[in-house]
């Protein structure tokens, strides 16, 4: 254990990094060493910002919380922290179940953490708390937008971890924009559990396109790109933002999660099969060349062999980009759990996942060797074993598609002009046609 230190360690989604990163930001102003993601923590604490949104998350917070719990009876570390969605949920719980934790938060409160420790002597000025210290590569990071969501959806828990959807101030958000701007960031994944509903709980109105559009003016924003849109009362206006601006990449991220409509109402996705299939041409219309993310479901109640046949129709006709899928899971306290009976077998959940995720093999590869012969603008992100690894504008950082360059003298965060020469279903290979930038 070293005094003095404390190690940050995220489990989930981009959501949390965000929190974990101010979290970095003030201890580093309070005079802490800070580190994130340590392979070996030591510190005289260690924080656990937790997932608690899926089963398999859940367990792997409550493994690694488990395992520190061991380090500290070693004295390898010093007090354990825990924080974040899974804490938010199952306080209580965990609580009674975990001693070794010194103190619980959850997803809102872990200010009081900072509060409660003294400042080292040579501590700064307190930050203001949409600081961060990133944890990505530096030409890059996830910009959170607001937190919640309003749709309660029948499968999804979100709504009872974060609880309803609140927007941050839009001069706020464009003020950590210049700021991170000015330390070398190039790059700006949009999130938020619901951007569709942005601005609403503010200004009374739809804002999105009205922030990525001020956004796109600042000078040395590169590229925006926007995910986890909500089909439902979509905001058309952000298309005419995205035809428009050429830093606001053509990728949208919006989840559908499936087609038939005995299985969207049983959802409660407030939207239906027509309507689906409308949104998705309007946005293809009025963004020519848009690239489509978007993730389905497999397996809830009410998708018999007929729904399901409809969904793999829907993949193989509206070819997405880039598509993920997961099998359904009942989750604790959802409409779902609470009143339709989660009669599908596991096994016949994960065939219809394997089914559609293999069609999807096929579609991607196809689109990718589309692309053979193109020149792309490519953001390089790292250099290993002598080549280049960076993605296009349709590509967002760890869940999509890979461009590889060998060429080991160009450096992460340069922008350069590609020339696709080979394709494979979740990579492209290229050579360099000329220096973007």
């Amino acid at each position: 254990m070293k005094p003095g230190r404390i190690d940050i360690i995220s489990m989930g989604c981009s959501k949390n990094l965000v929190d974990s990163e101010r979290l970095l930001r003030q201890l580093k102003a309070k005079g802490y060493e800070t580190y994130h993601d340590s392979d070996t923590p030591k510190g005289e604490y260690v924080v656990v910002n937790t997932c608690g949104f899926i089963a398999d998350a859940k367990e792997e917070s409550i493994n690694l919380i488990i395992e520190l719990g061991e380090l500290k009876k070693r004295k390898k570390i010093g007090k354990l922290i825990v924080m974040g969605c899974l804490s938010q949920r199952y306080m209580k719980e965990l609580k009674a179940e975990i001693p070794e934790v010194d103190t619980w938060y959850g997803k809102f409160d872990w200010k009081g953490f900072i509060d409660s420790l003294p400042d080292k002597g040579n501590a700064d000025k307190r930050p203001e708390l949409w600081e961060r210290t990133l944890t990505t590569p530096p030409h890059t990071t996830y910009l959170k937008i607001s937190e919640g969501c309003n749709r309660f959806c029948a499968f999804c828990a979100i709504p009872i971890i974060t609880g309803r959807h609140t927007s941050r101030p839009i001069e706020e958000i464009l003020k950590e924009v210049e700021s991170l701007v000015k330390e070398g960031v190039k790059e700006f994944n949009v999130i938020a559990q619901d951007l569709s509903s942005y601005g609403i709980d503010l200004y009374g109105r739809h804002a999105l396109a009205e922030l990525i559009d001020r956004m796109a003016e600042i000078p040395g924003v590169e590229w925006i790109r926007l995910h986890y849109a909500y089909p439902a009362d979509f905001p058309m206006d952000i298309l005419d933002v995205m035809a428009k601006r050429d830093n606001v990449c053509k990728y949208l991220d919006i989840a559908l999660q499936h087609i038939a409509n005995p299985v969207l109402t049983n959802m409660r996705r407030h939207i239906d099969k027509e309507g689906t299939l409308q949104l998705l041409k309007t946005i293809r219309e009025k963004v020519p060349g848009i690239r489509i993310r978007t993730t389905l479901m497999t397996g809830f109640p009410g998708e018999g062999e007929q729904e399901f046949q409809e969904l793999v129709d829907f993949v193989r006709t509206q070819k997405f980009d880039r598509m993920g899928a997961f099998a359904y899971c009942e989750e604790d306290d959802t409409f779902a759990a609470k009143n339709l009976d989660d009669n599908i077998p596991d096994e016949i959940k994960q065939d219809r996942l394997d089914k559609i995720m293999a069609i999807q093999e096929e579609i991607a590869l196809e689109l990718n060797e589309n692309m053979i012969g193109t020149t792309q603008k490519v953001l390089i992100d790292r250099i290993e074993d002598g080549k280049a690894f960076g993605r296009t504008q349709y590509d967002s950082p760890e869940v999509d598609p890979e461009v590889i360059i060998e060429d080991p003298t160009l450096s992460p965060g340069d922008f350069v002009n590609v020339k696709i020469t080979a394709a494979y279903p979740f990579e492209l290979v290229g050579v360099i046609a000329a220096r973007s930038q």
